[in-house]
């Protein structure tokens, strides 16, 4: 059914909506706001627009942003950088591009924030923060939105950890690991006497590998010796450019991937 375009100019044209978007609104988590607005948009959806279209539409979006989401992850598991490629420099709550500057990092689940305006001696406490592409800040306490700081008074955000949820989140990543020997398979423990990490490039990729103790290290290195031109066994990895870098140096203490984090005690506390 067509409507004459007069019609938009001499009163509201209603369409009725169908019972199963009726039920998905009333069922939907959005804000109240934005519900109403849904019900106004979908009176003026076009008849022959059926519920079925309308959901493969939506379909078709969250597979896409899914897709697009599963790659960025998969190259972070690679230890790139998903804008630029580059090699990421990783720790366990931080991962930093020095290339283009990209970087995510972790922020405090119990503790607080605090962000420091211009033109004011005391900072705006709040549970969390959220920083908008715009430069614009907003605080949270619970959950509703106590303040929205504009990008022009912000200087910085201070996040203030805890030492007990940092020690309790380190504990959590070591629970969640679980590095088997490359020689043996058993379970291995950066803490323990005889253990080696080893970063090797037997094709065009860097790799890591653990070993539980010296006899199982130096039974892979005869049964996979190194290349000759490479040497990965005696070389420093940040002298080497003959693989593409999945890691960085050993001498950097904590490293971290989405896949197989791993904290070096010896390195951390030299």
């Amino acid at each position: 059914m067509k409507y004459p375009f007069s019609s938009l100019f001499s009163k509201k044209t209603t369409i009725p909506i169908s019972q199963d978007i009726v039920n998905q609104i009333q069922d939907s988590e959005l804000l109240e706001e934005d519900t109403d607005k849904l019900r106004n948009d979908l009176e003026f959806v076009n008849e022959e627009t059926t519920t079925s279209k309308i959901k493969a539409e939506a379909d078709r979006k969250i597979r896409s942003a899914a897709v697009q989401s599963v790659s960025r992850l998969h190259v972070l598991q690679q230890g790139r950088c998903p804008k630029c490629g580059a090699s990421l420099n990783q720790n366990v709550f931080v991962s930093v591009c020095e290339e283009c500057g990209w970087h995510s990092y972790s922020v405090p689940r119990q503790g607080s924030i605090c962000v420091h305006t211009k033109n004011r001696a005391e900072g705006i406490m709040g549970e969390k923060c959220h920083v908008l592409k715009n430069g614009e800040v907003l605080v949270l306490n619970g959950d509703v939105v106590t303040a929205r700081i504009p990008s022009s008074s912000v200087e910085w955000v201070e996040y203030l950890w805890g030492e007990n949820e940092v020690s309790a989140r380190r504990s959590a990543i070591k629970e969640r690991l679980s590095l088997p020997c490359g020689w043996c398979g058993k379970e291995t423990t950066p803490d323990t006497e005889g253990f080696h990490l080893v970063h090797a490039a037997f094709g065009s990729t860097q790799e890591r590998f653990c070993f539980c103790c010296d006899e199982c290290y130096e039974a892979f290195k005869q049964m996979y010796p190194s290349r000759v031109h490479r040497n990965c066994y005696e070389t420093s990895c940040e002298k080497c450019n003959e693989c593409m870098k999945r890691y960085t140096d050993e001498a950097e203490g904590l490293r971290t991937l989405a896949k197989d984090l791993i904290t070096i005690n010896k390195m951390r506390n030299k």
